[in-house]
């Protein structure tokens, strides 16, 4: 199999909605129609279960990891990146959900964790830092994918670079109305309502 197939592989990964299944499963219905809409940890906090919003958190990273990791041992690096895309596009673009997933930050993660454990270690790290400054997911996001470019060219090799720069195209346009937000001194903070 050429390395490009594997992109489905991780797609099927990715689309898998677990903040969907997951407040579901708690009994609290369908998540896409409180707060942002959004099938992502940030919006599954404003049911404010934080254990479900981690464990969102934690099985979208998984998945975005599992596929680079599966993808990477299967068939090597090449087939690994591919699949670590197909992951993010899945997260984003679910079959299942008719193409309105999440937007990309857990599985973003995951997927660079796994493809160069540095850059992703790195990029978390900055979400962090400027999450508890600024209080706003959406700001930490776009800043630490913004610089995750960066650091792949300064930590890893090209292919990671081009991945990193994909993911960070992926995860700006699916914030677009959070940008919006942003610009317009409107943007909710963290645990509160959209």
């Amino acid at each position: 199999m050429p390395p490009e197939s594997y992109i489905l592989l991780g797609y099927l990964f990715g689309a898998i909605p677990f903040g969907l299944l997951l407040t579901r499963a708690a009994g609290l219905g369908d998540i896409r129609s409180i707060g942002s809409g959004n099938i992502g940890a940030t919006n599954v906090l404003r049911t404010g279960r934080k254990g479900l919003a981690a464990a969102t958190v934690l099985l979208d990273g998984l998945k975005g990891a599992a596929a680079v990791l599966i993808a990477g041992y299967l068939a090597g690096e090449d087939a690994a990146l591919w699949a670590g895309l197909g992951a993010i596009l899945g997260h984003l673009f679910p079959v299942w959900l008719r193409f309105r997933g999440g937007k990309g930050v857990a599985t973003g993660y995951g997927v660079l964790l796994a493809a160069a454990w540095p850059v992703g270690l790195a990029a978390g790290a900055i979400w962090l830092a400027v999450a508890g400054l600024a209080r706003m997911s959406s700001l930490a996001a776009l800043i630490s994918f913004a610089v995750a470019p960066i650091l792949a060219a300064l930590l890893a090799d090209f292919g990671v670079v081009k991945l990193a720069l994909a993911i960070a195209v992926l995860v700006f346009i699916r914030h677009h109305a959070n940008i919006r937000r942003l610009l317009a001194g409107t943007e909710p903070r963290i645990g509160g309502k959209a």
